[in-house]
């Protein structure tokens, strides 16, 4: 498998709509196009040849004491691709891009029970430093 990774920006909705499933639903027009406008956005898709096989999505978070870090939103690999490199590219390409923003680190929060998301983020330089607790709030 020769795997090719693409930043998609302004412009490259089509690309997200082409690579719909591999997202968790269907991707909102609207809410593609305001992703893609926002430069501390980052969506990286991975290609064999032409096919979507994999995404990452990242957000610059930045705070005044801290500096910008890089937030690991969601990786998500086709299910015949999976074992073979495509999520740790993915991740090691976001990273990468986080370097050239500045950023300090880069994170990411995995569900305990989550063995290949785990086993994905290691093999991509990531290690565990902390066991938070996620408290969330629904909005909607």
């Amino acid at each position: 498998m020769d795997i090719g990774v693409r930043r998609l920006g302004p412009g490259d909705e089509d690309a997200v709509h082409a690579a719909r499933g591999l997202f968790d639903a269907a991707p909102q027009p609207e809410a593609t196009q305001r992703f893609l406008a926002e430069p501390a956005n980052h969506l990286l898709v991975a290609y064999d040849a032409k096919t979507p096989v994999g995404f990452v999505s990242g957000v610059e978070l930045t705070h005044p004491d801290k500096g910008t870090e890089m937030f690991l939103y969601e990786l998500g690999v086709d299910e015949p691709a999976r074992g073979r490199g495509v999520g740790r590219t993915l991740v090691q390409a976001l990273a990468a891009a986080a370097r050239e923003a500045g950023c300090y680190d880069m994170w990411v929060l995995a569900d305990a029970d989550n063995a290949a998301a785990h086993a994905t983020y290691a093999r991509a330089g990531g290690r565990e430093s902390s066991r938070p607790v996620l408290l969330e709030w629904d909005l909607r």
